[in-house]
């Protein structure tokens, strides 16, 4: 088996067991639970082309870059979970647009707009709450890209188009 392999293998392996807070992962089948969304990911080994170890600037916790032969790429961090590149393929750029996401920002950013649009049914929403729900449009279709469900959207469409 290819020596990059086996070292990220045994690197996401550590992580995880340390990490089970935010990621779950089963060996056997090479599949994560990113515990903050409930969504499943499985990795192909196989595609795997090169992993990096990094430290964060703020917080100084460890965390793992897998990138793969698409040019697609997952982290797993804390206390995000899953991480991923955010897709504007659907909304074109957008103002104040993270590089990286996750599930867990999806759910910080949609309680936002729930709460504009519920918590004050009587006032129009702000501008912003537009531009929250491009990024989360955004995030969804980069969760889409790196194999996180195509399922994704019906978390943001039952409530704005009920």
């Amino acid at each position: 088996m290819d020596p990059i392999i086996d070292q990220a293998k045994r690197k996401v392996g550590a992580w995880a067991e340390s990490h089970k807070h935010v990621v779950l992962y089963d060996e056997e089948s090479s599949t994560f639970l990113d515990v903050a969304s409930a969504k499943r990911i499985q990795l192909s080994w196989r595609d795997l082309k090169d992993f990096e170890e990094k430290i964060h600037p703020e917080t100084k916790d460890h965390y793992l870059v897998l990138l793969f032969e698409n040019d697609t790429q997952i982290a797993l961090v804390d206390p995000g979970g899953i991480a991923f590149a955010p897709s504007t393929e659907n909304t074109g750029a957008l103002r104040d647009l993270p590089p990286v996401v996750c599930l867990k920002d999806f759910f910080a950013l949609k309680g936002r707009v729930d709460h504009y649009l519920y918590d004050h049914p009587d006032e129009p929403p702000p501008r912003e709450c537009v531009n929250l729900v491009m990024i989360c449009i955004a995030t969804l279709d980069g969760a889409r890209a790196v194999g996180l469900g195509a399922r994704l959207a019906a978390l943001i469409e039952r409530d704005l188009w009920p």
